[in-house]
């Protein structure tokens, strides 16, 4: 079992599960292109760590191309909307786990895969969140990321969202761009092997990374 960090934004995100995972996807299109990008580099035989896993659409829309998929978030109440899914799904080898990314129970070099979907933009010193997560990786094996870069979204988020994080209706967010989260990933070790947008317009960066 995952020990809790003390601190952590869990509340805003337990605050919101419920109505998060009623929400549709924004861009259904964009959606389906980046899980098919993420199972071209999935094997049947690979155990696979997602961060930030939310209500588990995405773990549980990927349980076919892997033999373990850990999936990960600090928030209890996303894990219980999670856990609901995969027993109604009678899905078993999905295990959704309450934990951050720095807790002990995550191994190093355990993960064939690391997968990040739309978290790195919401964590705070990202080179060493980076790092952690290529500690997680086992040597050959990958780590797929997508990131909304709202760096290069223009100057009115970055007044936006702190105006709003200020009265508690947005969380922190890390204003990265595609050159700096290039940057950061491959600062962290990783060797970048393919990148898309997916979608274009909301600048959702994709990323495959190989650790050497």
């Amino acid at each position: 079992m995952c020990k809790l960090e003390a601190m952590t934004p869990s509340d805003f995100w337990d605050r919101r599960a419920v109505a998060y995972s009623k929400k549709p996807v924004p861009d259904p299109d964009a959606y389906e292109r980046t899980l098919e990008r993420v199972r071209a580099h999935l094997t049947p035989n690979d155990r696979v760590l997602e961060l930030g896993c939310g209500t588990g659409t995405t773990a549980l829309r990927l349980a076919a191309s892997a033999r373990e998929i850990v999936a990960t978030d600090y928030s209890a109440e996303m894990i219980a909307i999670a856990t609901a899914k995969a027993n109604v799904e009678g899905v078993s080898h999905v295990h959704f786990q309450r934990c951050t990314l720095d807790d002990p129970a995550l191994a190093a070099s355990s993960f064939d895969v690391v997968m990040a979907m739309n978290l790195l933009h919401l964590l705070d010193d990202l080179p060493a969140r980076l790092s952690r997560i290529h500690e997680l990786v086992r040597p050959g094996g990958r780590f797929l990321s997508k990131t909304p870069c709202v760096g290069d979204q223009g100057l009115v988020l970055r007044i936006a969202i702190p105006l709003m994080r200020s009265v508690g209706v947005a969380p922190f967010v890390n204003f990265v761009t595609e050159r700096s989260l290039i940057a950061d990933i491959e600062a962290a070790g990783f060797r970048v092997e393919e990148t898309g947008m997916y979608p274009k317009k909301r600048r959702g960066f994709f990323v495959v990374a190989r650790r050497a």
